[in-house]
């Protein structure tokens, strides 16, 4: 019997017990291959704390306590700590990370052999697997998601380590055709890139009565939910300015982020904020629920790859809003899955009336992602890594 594929995932952006959905999509699609008899699967995601004093400030004071080692949801993960510079030290993280977690990855190495390091961020993720691939002789693959390519792919120091990074993997996949397209500009060879959808869960994010489900949540009116992270790229301002036009509109923010007190704040201005709610962090189960309540999702972000939040919403029935980013138009193929619209106020509220005023079937809405599922997913991915591996 052939031996397991023996895989070192490589993810600076994972789940941990600060933050149990920081990453959630990445740990899923990592079960989901874990899962599968013919993988061995090991887990290191590197976790960057600033040199003393920074480090006992009070935003670092949770991460300093994540468990070095440990199973997570069955899966073998370990943490090892690298040194953070804050805010300058961006183009000095994948050799940071590298040379910190060497040790270990050496150790594991002599213990079980890898045959292959599956980077799960382009950066700094790739650059550093490409660090580690060469000191252990091992090919690796890279995975862009979004972020990674749009906002590190701009500064000069970084995007020269991901070309490097680049040329060397054995493969490279991008979650959507967009940001393939958006790799290949960037200076990247297209024939290295697979696109890999992301999965879903499609027994968790179902359509639901939302008459009964909205009067638990004790909503009388439109019912709006915008789940990501509280930050600029994601455009949330938009949405709450765009609340001014629906009187009766609750907005439900699903995520945390540096800009949430900016936003409570406008929301006050506006006289908007008792038909706000911000949830925090949101458990997937609840994020389900909540999502299919809701009438609309609305996320016009200045960039994606292509957002679970998108995909999680049309399984739920739930029409969206979304801007021109990424991967829009490989799900937005129809008027039932919601509109496609520039990143304004105005564009925001014409298409959100729209939809109220001829709300689409459930159904219909759902069918634009029945291709999506963490059992393809993991089909595909398991496929190229064993290509990488030369595993065929």
């Amino acid at each position: 019997m052939t031996r397991p594929l023996n895989i070192l995932t490589l993810s600076t952006l994972f789940p941990n017990a600060s933050a149990p959905q920081f990453g959630i999509f990445v740990e899923r699609q990592t079960a989901e291959l874990a899962s599968r008899p013919e993988t061995h699967l090991t887990v290191i995601n590197p976790i960057g704390l600033p040199p003393w004093p920074l480090n006992r400030h009070k935003k670092y004071h949770a991460l300093r306590t994540v468990a070095e080692h440990e199973t997570w949801h069955e899966l073998d993960i370990y943490r090892p700590r690298f040194m953070l510079i804050p805010k300058i030290g961006g183009s000095s993280n994948p050799r940071r990370i590298a040379n910190a977690i060497l040790p270990l990855v050496r150790k594991l190495h002599d213990q079980k052999p890898f045959d292959v390091i599956d980077a799960e961020f382009f950066y700094p993720d790739g650059p550093a697997a490409m660090r580690l691939a060469a000191a252990l002789d091992i090919p690796f693959t890279i995975k862009a998601r979004g972020a990674d390519i749009h906002h590190w792919g701009s500064d000069q120091q970084c995007r020269d380590q991901m070309l490097q990074a680049a040329q060397k993997a054995s493969a490279l996949l991008a979650v959507s055709d967009a940001l393939k397209r958006d790799m290949i500009t960037l200076g990247m060879d297209g024939s290295k890139i697979s696109v890999h959808y992301t999965g879903l869960d499609q027994d968790r994010f179902v359509p639901v009565d939302r008459v009964p489900a909205k009067q638990q949540l004790s909503v009388n009116g439109p019912l709006f939910i915008s789940t990501g992270a509280l930050i600029h790229r994601k455009n949330q301002d938009l949405v709450i300015r765009a609340m001014t036009s629906f009187p009766h509109a609750t907005l439900m923010l699903a995520g945390r982020g540096e800009e949430e007190q900016s936003y409570r704040a406008l929301a006050k201005q506006l006289d908007v904020a008792e038909r706000i709610r911000f949830l925090g962090s949101v458990s997937h189960d609840e994020l389900a629920h909540l999502t299919a309540a809701a009438d609309i999702a609305i996320l016009v972000s200045k960039s994606e790859g292509l957002a679970n939040a998108w995909v999680e919403a049309l399984a739920c029935g739930t029409p969206v809003i979304i801007s021109e980013a990424g991967g829009a138009r490989e799900l937005v193929t129809s008027p039932d899955a919601g509109r496609i619209v520039p990143q304004t106020v105005e564009a925001i509220v014409e298409a959100a009336r729209a939809i109220l005023a001829q709300p689409p079937d459930q159904l219909l809405v759902r069918s634009s992602v029945s291709r999506f599922s963490w059992n393809n997913n993991g089909d595909q991915l398991l496929a190229i890594l064993r290509q990488a591996a030369g595993k065929r």
